[in-house]
């Protein structure tokens, strides 16, 4: 199992930093999320193109708001940029957000995934797309920049079985978050794995994140949790792979306690079949540091 970190991209400073002082560490990976601050896509790309020998990924970069051959026109150029390294994950986000946020509409969500990965992969694999469907039609081409042949890797963040199903029979693999051990090994590798061998596509990676905090204080750490990550005991798609786990919440699948704990449950990752490990390393600056220096014992 590779172990990589979530990067802090709050500003570009701080994730050129951070992905130098990952790659310094000896990590695999570094990763950006999406969210409501600075583009994931072009964090990658900026890093990437100052500091070499470490690959960098979004965890993960809504699918809605972007038409897929834009975001095949920003993937090619981040893989282009990072001379190789780059991983584009997507994902459909939340109804909330999509919906709520954005005016967007979230309905059928499985058909527009699988319409926008009909799109995106020949353009970033083939450069060419000829696709009339329901949500989208597309004929259309894309200049690689320079990207290396067959474009990105591109990870699908499914959970539910659908999703599940597009990602092993289609792209690289998955990304996970706030997912645990028994889940992803009596549900997420079982249903990629599957879908893949039906495919006839290698075996996918299985990327995931959780919170990780090396401390003697465990109740407090899992008391931050709690508080830091509530949001995401609330929607639905992570809920239900709570719920699989047996999980109250969030705190309930951190990874939490002194040393020989944390190690514990980073083998329990690996056993469950999980191939790259994405760390948020959260905690007191003393627990952080702790944290960073027990993973890099790992790589």
């Amino acid at each position: 199992m590779r172990i990589g970190v979530g990067v802090d991209g709050s500003t570009i400073d701080k994730a050129v930093d951070g992905v130098r002082q990952a790659r310094d560490d000896g990590f695999a990976s570094a990763w950006f999320s999406n969210i409501f601050a600075a583009d994931g896509i072009m964090l990658c790309a900026l890093a990437g193109r100052e500091v070499d020998g470490i690959e960098l990924g979004t965890a993960v970069v809504p699918t809605y708001p972007r038409h897929p051959h834009a975001m095949a026109q920003q993937a090619v150029t981040a893989h282009a940029a990072t001379n190789g390294r780059f991983v584009l994950g997507i994902g459909l986000s939340h109804q909330i957000v999509i919906e709520s946020m954005f005016g967007l509409s979230f309905d059928k969500p499985a058909v527009h995934m699988r319409e926008y990965l009909a799109v995106l992969l020949p353009l970033l694999r083939e450069g060419a797309v000829s696709h009339e469907g329901e949500r989208y039609r597309v004929q259309a081409t894309l200049d690689p920049v320079g990207s290396p042949a067959g474009g990105p890797p591109v990870m699908l963040a499914g959970l539910g079985p659908v999703m599940l199903k597009l990602t092993g029979s289609l792209t690289d693999g998955t990304i996970t978050w706030m997912t645990g051990p028994k889940t992803i090994a009596s549900h997420i590798r079982p249903s990629l794995e599957e879908a893949a061998t039906e495919a006839h596509r290698p075996a996918p990676r299985i990327v995931c994140g959780l919170p990780i905090c090396v401390t003697d204080d465990p109740a407090k750490a899992k008391e931050t949790a709690s508080s830091l990550f509530q949001v995401y005991g609330q929607l639905p798609s992570y809920r239900a792979m709570l719920d699989r786990e047996g999980a109250a919440g969030p705190a309930d699948v951190a990874i939490v306690g002194p040393e020989d704990q944390v190690l514990d449950g980073i083998d329990q990752l690996r056993e469950a079949g999980v191939t790259d490990f994405n760390a948020a390393i959260y905690g007191d600056p003393d627990e952080a540091e702790r944290t960073r220096a027990l993973l890099k014992t790992l790589v």
